[in-house]
């Protein structure tokens, strides 16, 4: 079918997602793993149901604030790659790189990795010798002060299967990965909206204790294990910004980009307090501690092994679904880099067929497969969270940065609450950020080391583009 000259961009991508496409995009990426995977983790630390449903509840009202700030970036400059062109017209090509570097090397592709981890997690619930418990090799890695354990299981290939399959699929087209996106987005909504439903009515409840502290722990060490327990609720709330990736094939952004952006962040936080309020119905706090696969614990307590069943089949469809998201929408980050001369210059082709950054796709896969063999579930969210709180705190300064230095700059949709919710934003962002630094040192500084290589890598691309340039203008 022939393209219509007004819907391509200049830079060969065309504007073919609508406002249903691009709220589906962020519900796809937003509701994985997270909401099925982290809840057990978090009643270890805080085992109190009043603090784990206000984690939540924080969780959802930051990436809304979030939303609303971004909703202004990605209405005035709906461009293929999203934060990285914020960022780089707010303060500079270099900037701009850090964030592209940062989402290769450890955001996105860690995003896609830590998706495929948990797949598999899932997978060896109906076929045991696919799982992650099925383990091949393992091994001790010791470094002065820190011991690292290592394994490869069968749920790494599994993983790996499955990135690789999507990559194909994102490769070939856009229309296709959309179908796939919003099927699976609408059918993980219903499924849960199902389990909600059902879980409500659901004689297998028990009383929920809604004391702050009822095992009356210190007070000091309770703020900090909930602090704790943020990292994994901004894990689980991670993606809703990257819709912006992808505005460059955003029909009418200027309407489509803030009412998708708020509609999709504001559905999930319904979403994600009504199930963890199932949860808390289910079981109590102390039994759900330590529970990674906690949503089909909670289905299998309140419906049986039937349920547990069709809950694990509804993860698995909306990891796929988060997954196939998330291989969208990064390739458009390394695009833009690379027409800029500051990623692969491959990176910055259209595939004359299929209309997609194919090259791009092909990097992205390539160095997520890296980051799949590389850990477990809880490592690699760990990881991502840590360089995800870094961005959203740029990418909302630059709200700020950008009504300065560009007051001018037309802007459909202005910041609700400007300048306070964006201000919200940035100290939530932050204060999380703080405290993974101490709880989880290893980590943060493995990201920080990661982000200062990225300063040998701008200068060396950068002269290699300088260099490229007066060859071919002399």
């Amino acid at each position: 079918m022939a393209i219509p000259s007004d819907q391509k961009e200049k830079t060969g991508l065309v504007r073919q997602l609508g406002l249903f496409d691009t709220t589906m995009i962020i519900i796809g990426i937003v509701i994985g793993s997270g909401i099925f995977l982290t809840t057990g983790l978090m009643a270890r630390g805080i085992p109190s149901a009043s603090l784990i449903l206000l984690a939540w509840l924080f969780g959802g009202l930051h990436a809304l604030a979030g939303a609303l700030a971004y909703s202004e970036l990605g209405a005035a400059m709906p461009r293929a790659g999203g934060q990285y062109v914020y960022l780089r017209e707010a303060y500079g090509p270099f900037c701009g790189f850090l964030f592209g570097w940062v989402s290769f090397t450890m955001y996105l592709t860690g995003i896609i990795a830590a998706l495929a981890v948990g797949f598999a997690e899932y997978a060896g619930y109906f076929i045991p010798s696919f799982g992650m418990a099925n383990v091949f090799f393992e091994t001790e890695i010791a470094l002065p002060g820190w011991t690292f354990q290592y394994s490869l299981s069968a749920g790494h290939v599994t993983a790996l299967a499955l990135v690789v399959l999507l990559t194909v699929v994102n490769y070939r087209g856009v229309t296709f990965s959309k179908h796939i996106t919003n099927v699976s987005s609408v059918i993980k909504v219903a499924a849960l909206g199902l389990f909600i439903l059902f879980g409500l009515w659901s004689g297998s409840t028990q009383p929920i204790d809604f004391r702050i502290n009822p095992q009356d722990i210190d007070f000091g060490q309770l703020v900090v294990a909930f602090g704790v327990a943020l990292i994994a609720v901004a894990w689980a709330f991670a993606g809703w910004e990257e819709v912006t990736f992808v505005a460059g094939e955003v029909r009418d952004p200027a309407r489509n980009l803030p009412r998708a952006l708020v509609v999709g962040t504001a559905s999930v936080t319904v979403v994600y307090l009504l199930v963890n309020y199932i949860y808390l119905k289910a079981m109590p706090v102390g039994e759900m501690a330590g529970i990674v696969r906690v949503g089909e614990v909670a289905a299998n307590a309140l419906f049986g092994e039937t349920g547990a069943v069709l809950i694990s089949a509804a993860v698995i469809v909306s990891i796929v679904g988060a997954l196939n998201a998330s291989i969208l929408v990064g390739p458009r980050v390394y695009f833009a880099m690379a027409r800029d001369g500051l990623f692969f210059k491959r990176a910055g082709t259209v595939h004359p067929r299929y209309r997609t950054p194919g090259q791009a796709v092909i990097f992205q896969a390539a160095w997520a497969c890296v980051l799949t063999l590389s850990g477990t579930f809880e490592d690699l969210i760990t990881f991502v969270t840590f360089a995800n709180l870094m961005l959203w705190i740029a990418g909302a300064a630059a709200v700020f940065t950008l009504r300065r230095k560009q007051p001018d700059l037309p802007r459909p949709y202005k910041a609700w609450g400007y300048p306070a919710v964006p201000l919200l934003f940035i100290a939530g962002s932050a204060g999380i950020l703080a405290n993974m630094l101490f709880e989880t040192p290893v980590e943060s500084i493995s990201g920080l080391a990661l982000i200062a290589l990225g300063i040998p890598a701008y200068l060396y691309l950068r002269r290699r583009s300088n260099a490229a340039a007066k060859t071919e203008n002399p």
